[in-house]
Formats: structure tokens, C-alpha cells, sequence
């Protein structure tokens, strides 16, 4: 938990994505079903969230999951600011997230150590963001995955996270392709058993 000043460990954060391989990415509209969501992920084992700033009250949600839920890792989504990297960092986050290349974010959050996972679409794009850690293919569905198996034969070391039109069902195959893990939004808030379709998908 992100309770110092202390710099956060962009490497153990990096670690923990790779572990849990799915990366849900809460965006609903009101903070009240956002809590309520992330209660169900987080009894399905999913550990690691990704809280869009599209949420009304997205750093109080964030707040609240660090008070009650201490050993979740939890960041911040559609981060495309200075303004809202500074909010995310007040909240307590441990990474951010960003549909696309954002060097204004990268430099806000530089003294903090959080990592920022950058989105980029063409190989440009998505190489520079890999060179700080891990770069979020976004959206995904667009090219997919053989779009992935491409980017990762010019660069097989690259850490690539699809995200944006990645259906669950479809889980075990990115992975396979070589993702280092997948943000997955819709298809995590349906109702039902949240696990065992995590656990089918992983498997398929």
C-alpha cells in the first residue's frame, strides 16, 4: 500500500500484473457500484485494478479500496494529465494508466516512482512506451492477436498488456500470443460467478 513518500517499486508493480495476468479495469458511472464491483473482483483473486477517471468520484473510490482492502494493488485509468496524476498520487495509487503516449504524466509522476503504463497503437508507439516498463496495447481489438504475435516477433522482449475489446473468453489465447497480461473492462462486471469464468478463460 501506497502509505509514504517513500518512491513506490515500479518493478514490484510490474510483478504483481504479470502474476494476476488480468487487469480489470472498473469504469462505471457511479462510485457506488464501482465499490461494489471491486468487492466482487477482488473475491474472484483479481488483486490488481485498474480505477478509470471516468467514474464520478474515481480518487475517493480509490481511497476507500486502499482503506479497506490494504493489500490490493490499486491504480488509476484514462490518466492524461497533470492534473489527474497529481489527484491519483494524492489518492495512494501504485501505477497509472494511459490510453495513450503522455510524457507530461511520465514527468509528474518520475519523483514518486509509480509507474505509468502508456497505451500506443503503432509499433512507434507502443515500442516507446515498452522502454519504461510496460506498454498497454490499446485498443487492442484493432489489430488483435495477430497484431500482437507481429509486434512481439520485432521485439519478442517488449511487455505488452492488450487492452480495449479483449473479451475474456479470449483470456488463455492473448496470453498465449505473449501478452505479459490483459485489462479486461466489461466482461468482468456481468453478473454471475466472477472467478470461475476467470479461471475457464485462463485455462481456455
Amino acid at each position: 500500500m501506497n502509505t509514504s513518500s517513500a518512491p513506490i517499486d515500479a518493478n514490484a508493480v510490474f510483478d504483481r500484473i504479470r502474476r494476476v495476468r488480468i487487469v480489470p479495469v472498473v469504469r462505471v458511472r457511479e462510485a457506488s457500484t464501482a465499490l461494489t464491483l471491486v468487492e466482487r473482483l477482488l473475491d474472484a483473486g483479481l488483486d490488481v485494478l485498474e480505477i478509470t477517471t471516468t467514474i464520478e468520484g474515481w480518487d475517493e473510490v480509490i481511497r476507500e479500496i486502499r482503506k479497506t482492502n490494504a493489500d490490493a494493488c490499486v491504480g488509476a485509468g484514462t490518466i492524461t494529465t497533470p492534473e489527474l496524476t497529481e489527484r491519483a498520487i494524492s489518492a495512494g495509487v501504485e501505477f497509472c494508466v494511459s490510453p495513450c503516449l503522455a510524457p507530461q504524466v511520465r514527468a509528474t509522476l518520475h519523483p514518486t516512482g509509480i509507474p505509468l503504463l502508456e497505451g500506443g497503437l503503432t509499433p512507434t508507439e507502443v515500442f516507446a512506451a515498452a522502454k519504461y516498463g510496460v506498454a498497454k496495447l490499446f485498443p487492442a481489438h484493432v489489430g488483435g492477436i495477430a497484431y500482437l504475435r507481429s509486434l512481439l516477433a520485432v521485439e519478442p522482449e517488449a511487455r505488452i498488456m492488450p487492452t480495449g475489446g479483449v473479451p475474456l473468453t479470449e483470456a488463455g489465447k492473448w496470453l498465449a500470443a505473449g501478452a505479459f497480461a490483459i485489462g479486461i473492462g466489461s466482461d468482468l462486471t456481468a453478473p454471475g460467478d466472477v472467478a470461475s469464468r476467470v479461471r475457464e478463460a485462463l485455462n481456455s
